[in-house]
This record gives C-alpha cells, structure tokens and sequence, in this order.
C-alpha cells in the first residue's frame, strides 16, 4: 500500500481550508483517509498551519511519502529537520 501524506480541501468556494492527511495513494483528493494530521489554512493573513508534529515523524518514519506542498509546509514549521534526526537515532 502506497501512503501518502497529502491535503483535502475543504471549505466553500474560493474559501479554501485543506487538512492534512495520511491517505492510500488510489483514494481521491478528498475521499477516504487514514489519519487526519492537522490543518492548512491559506486565506487567513498570515496563513494558519497546524500539524501533529509526533503523528507526522511516526507515519514519516514508517514510509509515508509526503507530497511536495506538505512537504513546503514542513519546512515552514521546521518539521524537515526534526525528521532526519530521528531517524538516524
């Protein structure tokens, strides 16, 4: 099974909020998932990002690939760092 860390949107019309979540990489954008790890909210100055930083290193470590926007997000939380520390312990 592919795993992916991806986002769902949510939210109205030119209103987006999207969560982050781990997902079968054959379901769609916003069907089924496995986990709901945070979530993502543009619109709002500055943009609003909050993501279970232990949920997201656990599910990182047992293989989950995340996508390139999740992956920019990490970044911004400082989350890409912390990942490769601890999996080298």
């Amino acid at each position: 099974m592919a795993v992916r860390i991806r986002l769902k949107r949510v939210g109205a019309r030119k209103k987006p909020h999207f969560r982050v979540v781990v997902a079968d990489s054959r379901f769609p954008r916003d069907g089924r998932f496995i986990e709901e790890l945070g979530y993502y909210k543009p619109a709002s100055i500055p943009a609003e990002i909050k993501i279970d930083e232990d949920k997201a290193i656990q599910w990182l470590n047992e293989g989950a690939q995340p996508s390139d926007t999740v992956k920019s997000l990490f970044r911004k939380i400082g989350l890409g760092a912390q990942e490769k520390e601890s999996s080298e312990e």
